[in-house]
């Protein structure tokens, strides 16, 4: 028997290379930023208009899509399934539970980029934005995730307050 084969240095190279907008979201967008978390699958916001790209590149490390496009383009989400499982929103925009919307387009134009390793960046929504998206479901696991993210905002604030 054959184990797992993937390898998420591959996956991001995967992603980077593909040229499709998508952002990684979710909690192993917090352990990019270095929260203690284990979380057990992707959750990637993909443009609408990239589907294409992204599968054909995360084909190639045998992550296959649980629906045609044009099919995620109707649902507005998808799955990639393999060795792991990449859960792929495809909205244009999702609100909150208390109604702030978030486009597609508001977080990838604020994105910030983390390097994973050499070559090699993840794109993730600003923190405000994450936040947002934390906010959308608000299930018990997301309010230490959106203090994590609050607490990450505040630190920032008074390292730039810091700065000669």
């Amino acid at each position: 028997m054959q184990g797992p084969t993937f390898d998420e240095e591959d996956f991001f190279r995967a992603i980077q290379t593909s040229g499709a907008r998508v952002l990684l979201i979710g909690r192993r967008a917090l352990v990019a930023l270095g929260a203690p978390l284990l979380t057990a699958d992707y959750d990637l916001w993909l443009h609408i208009d990239d589907i294409e790209k992204l599968n054909e590149h995360l084909g190639r490390l045998d992550l296959d899509p649980n629906r045609s496009p044009n099919d995620a383009r109707k649902v507005g989400r998808y799955v990639l399934e393999g060795d792991e499982r990449v859960d792929v929103l495809i909205a244009r925009a999702a609100p909150t539970k208390d109604g702030v919307v978030l486009t597609f387009d508001q977080a990838y134009r604020d994105r910030q980029r983390i390097r994973f390793v050499e070559g090699i960046d993840i794109t993730i929504p600003s923190l405000d934005h994450l936040v947002l998206t934390k906010r959308w479901s608000l299930r018990p696991q997301d309010l230490p995730d959106i203090r994590f993210l609050e607490t990450l905002k505040e630190a920032s604030v008074h390292k730039k307050d810091d700065s000669p």
